[in-house]
């Protein structure tokens, strides 16, 4: 017997069941077809063109109640959705969490709630497809409740966008969308109203004719304003100290400050309190909202979301994460064009570049990223509004979007912490890589300056012990700038960082140990801290000659550099010694006219000079002057130095005539050279005033050191030496001229500063007592 036929339809298993569920399925169509004909029939449906819209139809959602500012922004909305005729668009974007939907939310139930506002205003959640479909249909359900009863979705969101066509007077709102192409549909048939569309993404709204506003972040008083207004309702004893760095730590963005406020109010916490958490357990705080809050609103959730959308571009998301190691602003452009394919990797230890007897640069061995890669995820971040690419050529990156970035969390596939550090340490070699070869040539400083905010950004981001090798020669040539620019404390601190990190990696006699310790001692040196600088520089030399033998150019180096701190204490005894036998080493070594020999030549000549040995002292001074100007120029720093030298040298023979002649020629060339409010410069500026004074031309010396000392202080650390030395001379100038009552009160606060920073035995603190005192006895000997 063969098996009877399946009837046609779905298959349903089983004879019984199968024939009640088609039973079932008919008699639910039968009862469809009769609602549709009973409401056809009682003809309640009406076509799209004849159906009013209800007085003050509106469904904004009520997040806009929260609101503060943004009237610069409101009105920008009313100028681009004011025009008649036609459909008016207007897209806002920017970062998630800026406040985009909210500022549509206000501006939509602002005008529905106005006489001659719009009507109606409909809000669609349009992050997709059938998130507007979704949001059309209950248009069109809230126009006609029947048509629920009749039609199915997708007819319902047609019969919605016949109604948009042949109506005007409404305000729609398309809020998050992602893509433009899933709107094309509305904008195609939404030709008589205003569209007001709020996005992440930046671009492609000219295709409907939009007018692009741009939302940035609060204001700083408005920030405050937020966090305020949702941190304190029912807590009138608050404690809201420390809101305006709270508010500044999170870039002033709506949503972060906002999530911060809720947990205020939730914890009975401070903003400090806040502040602390944020340090201590960053990855949990950007992703924990308060109780009752939106779980899939809290920053880190928001930014996964959008650079989800990138994952077509990977080497966004990697740019995006090695930018947030920079300062926020002004990253120039140029600085990813280093970029390899590969990144080096978080464990690898690359040599450094660019030291003093190195000369390579170091590269990594991939293939570098095209240009037009490159291009393409700048470009697609920019878009997302993650960062801000400026006409200038330079680069911003919001400060919350780069602490997340940097901030590994094993759950969120952009944060992983391998990648995380190989951004690190990829930012770090991009940096090194554009850094000036040479931070002494003033040519190169105004690139150092734009590249320095970077540094100090990463040096303040990245953990000391996550440092590399190229991590200590980078903090090593910034702070060679920035000694040499005046800012002895911040160049202290990025030598010590540097010494730490080449001990960590390599020991404690390691060459660049060594030459780190080194660098750390000269700048001790410069600062007036004589006693560090001379137990720095004896633990080098011991250890450099044990390592590199006792003629090696670095050993020295370091025994000329002890030698002259030596002489700066006043102790001749050990100083003049130690520096003839260093120059006599150097030249057998490296002969007469080595950039080492030469400055050892010159630090015997500066010890002659302090020994009263002045025709010894010029003689070596000229000598070594000679040998600069053949071998470097007469442009050259060394070349300066060496004439600066040599014109005090004849101040101090007492031929001012020549002194002032060489000062005159040395302040005009190291303004030519270095610039007018170079240390250097201000140095010789000061030395020719001193020149004048013992020419006896007080007037011109006063003028000259007043002008010397104002600069000293606005370009100078408050702490800096040559700070207190041109005070002092200004005093002594004033003493001079018999005007005691400017030239105490100066040499009092000249002391105390001095004893405070140097000491009460530096030789600089025992100069200004002694003038002190002789002011105060011809005070006290005045009739």
């Amino acid at each position: 017997m063969t098996d009877p036929p399946e009837p046609p339809g779905p298959h349903l298993e089983g004879t019984a069941s199968g024939h009640s569920r088609l039973q079932q399925a008919g008699r639910d169509i039968h009862q469809q077809h009769i609602d549709r004909q009973t409401v056809l029939g009682e003809g309640a449906v009406r076509p799209a063109a004849e159906v009013p819209a209800p007085p003050g139809l509106m469904n904004v959602p009520g997040h806009q109640h929260i609101f503060v500012g943004r009237h610069d922004e409101l009105g920008e909305l009313d100028a681009a959705l004011e025009a008649s005729g036609g459909v008016v668009v207007a897209a806002v974007h920017g970062l998630g969490g800026v406040g985009k939907s909210t500022l549509a939310a206000r501006y939509a139930a602002h005008h529905a709630e106005r006489t001659d506002g719009f009507g109606p205003v409909w809000w669609i959640t349009a992050e997709n497809p059938e998130g507007v479909q979704a949001g059309l249909a209950a248009l069109a359900t809230a126009l006609q409740p029947v048509l629920t009863r009749v039609l199915p979705l997708e007819e319902l969101a047609g019969w919605a966008l016949d109604w948009l066509s042949c109506h005007e007077g409404w305000l729609l709102v398309l809020d998050n969308v992602e893509d433009p192409a899933d709107i094309a549909s509305v904008m195609d048939r939404a030709a008589r109203g205003r569209v007001l569309i709020t996005s992440r993404l930046g671009e492609g709204w000219h295709r409907f004719g939009a007018e692009v506003v741009r939302l940035e972040v609060l204001t700083p008083a408005q920030a405050v304003e937020l966090l305020t207004r949702i941190a304190r309702p029912c807590r009138d004893g608050a404690d809201l100290d420390g809101a305006e760095d709270l508010a500044a730590e999170l870039g002033y963005l709506p949503l972060a400050v906002e999530q911060a406020a809720a947990f205020l109010h939730q914890n009975r916490l401070s903003p400090r309190a806040y502040l602390d958490l944020l340090a201590d357990s960053p990855v949990q705080m950007f992703d924990l909202p308060a109780t009752g809050g939106d779980a899939a609103r809290t920053i880190a959730r928001i930014w996964r979301t959008t650079l989800d959308q990138l994952t077509a571009t990977p080497l966004a998301g990697r740019l995006l994460r090695i930018l947030a190691w920079y300062a926020p602003d002004t990253i120039p452009r140029s600085l990813p064009e280093g970029l390899h394919i590969a990144a080096p990797s978080a464990g690898r230890r690359a040599r450094p570049s660019g030291w003093t007897r190195r000369r390579h640069r170091h590269a990594p061995a991939s293939n570098p990223v095209e240009p037009a890669q490159l291009q393409q995820a700048l470009g697609s971040l920019a878009a997302y509004n993650m960062i801000t690419l400026h006409d200038d050529g330079a680069i911003s990156v919001h400060r919350l979007v780069q602490a997340l970035a940097r901030t590994p969390d094993p759950a969120d596939p952009h944060r992983q912490r391998v990648d995380v550090d190989d951004a690190r340490d990829t930012a770090t070699h991009l940096l090194n890589r554009a850094r000036p070869a040479n931070a002494y040539d003033p040519a190169s400083w105004p690139n150092w300056r734009r590249l320095l905010p970077l540094v100090d950004a990463l040096a303040a981001h990245a953990p000391p012990g996550t440092d590399t090798d190229t991590t200590a020669e980078l903090l090593t040539h910034t702070a060679d700038f920035l000694e040499d620019q005046g800012a002895l404390a911040r160049a202290i601190i990025y030598r010590q960082r540097a010494i730490a990190s080449t001990q960590r990696l390599h020991g404690d006699h390691h060459p660049d140990t060594l030459t780190c310790r080194n660098h750390l001692a000269g700048t001790y040196q410069e600062a007036g801290d004589l006693a560090q600088a001379i137990s720095l520089y004896e633990q080098t030399l011991a250890a450099s000659e044990r390592v590199r033998g006792t003629d090696h150019p670095d050993t020295l180096i370091s025994r000329t550099s002890l030698a002259g701190a030596f002489l700066h204490t006043g102790d001749l005894d050990r100083a003049i010694p130690l520096i003839e036998q260093s120059l006599a080493a150097s030249e057998r070594a490296l002969g007469t006219d080595h950039p080492v020999t030469l400055a050892s030549r010159s630090w015997l000549a500066t010890a002659y000079r302090s020994a009263g040995d002045i025709g010894q002292a010029i003689r070596l001074f000229e000598q070594t002057l000679a040998f600069n100007e053949r071998d470097l120029s007469s442009d050259h720093p060394a070349t300066l130095a060496i004439q600066h030298n040599l014109a005090v040298a004849y101040r101090d023979a007492g031929d001012l005539e020549q002194a002032i002649v060489l000062f005159e020629r040395t302040v005009i060339d190291r303004e030519r050279v270095q610039g007018a409010d170079h240390p250097l410069t201000l140095r010789s500026r000061n030395s020719l005033a001193i020149a004048y004074r013992l020419a006896g031309d007080l007037g011109k010396a006063i003028l000259l050191h007043e002008q010397t000392l104002a600069a000293s202080e606005r370009v100078l650390d408050p702490d800096h030496p040559a700070i207190l030395r041109s005070r002092n001379d200004l005093a002594v100038a004033y003493k001079a001229a018999g005007d005691l009552e400017r030239a105490i009160p100066l040499f009092e606060r000249t002391l105390a500063e001095s004893e405070q920073a140097q000491g009460p035995d530096h030789p600089l603190t025992k100069a200004v007592r002694e003038n002190l005192e002789e002011a105060r006895q011809e005070q006290d000997e005045r009739p």
